[in-house]
């Protein structure tokens, strides 16, 4: 295995390793984490979730066959500048990914979720962003998808990206009638992904 192949194993394990210890951690609180698909939802929610999650999945499938079959596949790009580069986003939106479920606390959630009480997190990484965890995620696949890109990372990363955008606006709508005032004003001081991108985020 090359280094390029390790540093990208090593990276995806440590996403989604995180993603379950916490989703673990909160199953022996009596939190269910994982409300993709699942409740009293709107139909369009639901598909929208059923389809992350069938995406979301396939996609961890994906990339690890692209870093194991990496010298195999069909790749389009040759540059280890740039593959580097990968690694580096990947590393980079793994560890945003960690902080921001870490800030959530015992508020984290995948999918909308009316059932249980949760909490309004803005401060530490949701200061400069209402979607770290989802930032998060796209910088890992972007990554991933640099790192070992062939016919079928890049098409999943579209879809996954694509997908992700979808339920983050369906989160946000939740959000509004869970929080009202106080989420609004929250959305109007900090942007969707990024502060910096405030007036093009908060428009959509």
């Amino acid at each position: 295995m090359t280094t390029i192949q390790l540093a990208g194993l090593l990276i995806v394990l440590s996403f989604y390793g995180s993603y379950f210890a916490k989703q673990r951690l909160q199953r022996t609180l009596g939190i269910s984490t994982d409300r993709l698909g699942r409740g009293n939802k709107p139909k369009k929610t639901l598909v929208i979730e059923v389809s992350l999650k069938i995406t979301t999945f396939s996609m961890a499938g994906v990339q690890l066959g692209s870093i194991v079959m990496d010298t195999r596949w069909i790749s389009f790009i040759s540059s280890n500048a740039l593959r580097y580069t990968g690694i580096a986003a990947a590393l980079a939106g793994t560890m945003i990914f960690i902080a921001a479920m870490a800030t959530m606390k015992n508020s984290w959630r995948a999918g909308v979720d009316a059932a249980q009480k949760t909490e309004l997190v803005t401060d530490g990484l949701y200061r400069f962003s209402r979607n770290p965890a989802f930032l998060g995620f796209d910088l890992f696949y972007l990554g991933i998808t640099l790192a070992f890109c062939n016919p079928v990372s890049l098409l999943f990363f579209v879809l996954c990206t694509a997908l992700l955008h979808l339920q983050i606006v369906e989160e946000e709508k939740f959000l509004i009638s869970a929080f009202g005032a106080e989420y609004v004003k929250y959305r109007k001081n900090t942007g969707r992904y990024v502060t910096l991108f405030l007036k093009q985020a908060s428009s959509r």
